[in-house]
């Protein structure tokens, strides 16, 4: 049998990094329209002196191998040596199984120049059993270099990264395209009439998470059966299971179905258990695959007092991104009713980038004969009191109808909330509305969404301490 020849690796070195004898010419990525992250992403990845690890995570079709290739870019255009920066992607079959020092020691011997150092990235790092650990050695080995690596199924490589890194790594996750990026990969103004926004947000549901989707004219046309076979199919059939030992994957594909379905609606493992058949214990691990590959985010509940339960009976389920919602059930009309799910589901998507999702809560208790509900309440990280209560709506009714704030109402005058910290969103009506003395501020759903889009990237660029003059 015939082995794969150490010539036949340093061929693929070569293909891999094209800059080292065509400078920037073949980095086709320089072209693509740049994540809202980058510049984070970037001011991390140009810090030599810091010795830390940057884990870039996030689901599949983001753009991760896109960002790190125009990290690569953006080196070279400051001057960097170009055979100073290697890149080697994981998840070809000539480098499968090949450990981190192997092929480092490959490029280091053939190409590179140990003692000036540069920088070195791991594509699609999640192939390699224990890279973590590997990786960790290589940063205490190889002070001299940067070292970057990318993979999918977050939740999983930040718990991995977290435990065999601490002080050696630092973590972060690309979510899919907020709704502003896609405005701005669309080219559409933000300040276009509100109509026309409205309409681009019914794209961005149906199709608007990903990249690759938003800049390809004839993918949209196939757009669910591209997210389903490129995304959830890969992520549920060959993902999932090769990473926890998965066995019965058409159970664990109806389960994702099911929730998808049920987006921003409230769940009882209870019920859950009944109807399909499958333990709560199987289901619990399930669902905890699902957030590790950073499909689906879980909602816990609180009281009208803000006081959670000490058993979690019921929660609520939303899908990262909207889009996989029309990938299996298909696109929806502006005017279907389950546009306030898929609306609420995109709003919450916006504002889970911007924060940890612990911080949030959902709100529902018994008044009387009447259930009463807030679909999203965050909580002071230090004293868990409400800071904020949003319900979302797809529709303009409160114009007409104040009583239709009069859950929000109820729990912003239990918790001393008022003004923009008492938030609806609706369709197209925007003021300021008073309900049984509860001060409450209407938006548009994408004003929200691209404000919070907006939030979550000044709030990363403090963390990192990046300071970007804005226009």
């Amino acid at each position: 049998m015939l082995e794969i020849s150490e010539i036949d690796i340093l061929n693929r070195i070569r293909r891999d990094n094209t800059w080292w004898e065509n400078g920037t010419d073949k980095i086709l990525e320089k072209d693509f329209p740049k994540r809202d992250y980058f510049p984070a992403f970037y001011h991390l990845v140009s810090q030599r002196n810091i010795k830390r690890a940057v884990v870039l995570m996030g689901p599949r079709q983001v753009g991760k191998t896109v960002m790190a290739k125009q990290a690569v870019y953006d080196l070279l255009s400051a001057g960097e040596t170009p055979n100073h920066i290697f890149f080697s992607s994981l998840d070809t079959p000539i480098m499968m199984g090949k450990g981190l020092e192997t092929i480092l020691r490959l490029y280091v011997d053939n190409f590179g120049d140990e003692t000036a150092g540069g920088w070195i990235i791991f594509d699609e790092v999640q192939y390699l059993k224990d890279w973590e650990i590997h990786l960790k050695s290589l940063v205490d080995s190889y002070p001299q270099y940067k070292f970057v690596v990318t993979g999918s199924a977050a939740a999983v490589l930040k718990r991995k990264s977290q435990e065999s890194g601490a002080g050696r790594f630092s973590d972060f996750i690309l979510p899919p395209l907020s709704y502003k990026e896609f405005l701005r990969f669309q080219k559409i103004d933000y300040n276009s009439d509100i109509a026309i926004l409205n309409n681009a947000f019914m794209d961005y549901l149906a199709y608007g998470g990903y990249p690759e989707i938003v800049l390809n004219e004839k993918l949209q046309d196939s757009a669910q059966q591209y997210l389903k076979s490129d995304i959830i199919d890969k992520v549920l059939l060959r993902d999932l299971p090769s990473l926890y030992g998965v066995t019965d994957v058409q159970e664990m594909h109806r389960l994702f179905s099911t929730l998808v379905y049920n987006t921003s609606q409230e769940i009882s493992l209870e019920k859950l258990s009944h109807n399909s058949g499958v333990s709560k214990a199987t289901l619990k691990k399930y669902i905890e695959y699902f957030e590790g590959a950073f499909l689906i985010r879980k909602l816990s509940r609180i009281d009208e007092n803000a006081k959670s339960f000490k058993r979690e009976r019921t929660f609520k389920v939303y899908i990262t991104n909207p889009s996989l919602y029309a990938a299996l059930f298909g696109a929806l009309d502006i005017d279907d009713p389950k546009m306030g799910a898929l609306a609420e589901t995109a709003v919450l998507a916006q504002t889970f980038n911007g924060f940890s999702s612990s911080l949030f809560s959902y709100a529902r208790w018994r008044d009387g004969k009447t259930d009463r509900e807030v679909d999203l309440v965050s909580l002071n990280k230090y004293s868990l009191k409400p800071e904020t209560a949003i319900e979302v709506k797809w529709s303009d009714r409160i114009k007409n109808n104040v009583s239709e704030a009069s859950n929000i109402a109820a729990f912003s005058l239990k918790n001393n909330l008022s003004g923009h910290s008492v938030l609806i969103t609706t369709r197209t009506f925007q003021s300021s509305i008073n309900f049984r003395a509860a001060n409450i501020y209407c938006s548009t759903t994408v004003s929200y969404c691209w404000s919070m889009a907006e939030f979550a990237i000044n709030r990363l660029e403090d963390e990192v301490g990046l300071s970007i003059d804005k226009p």
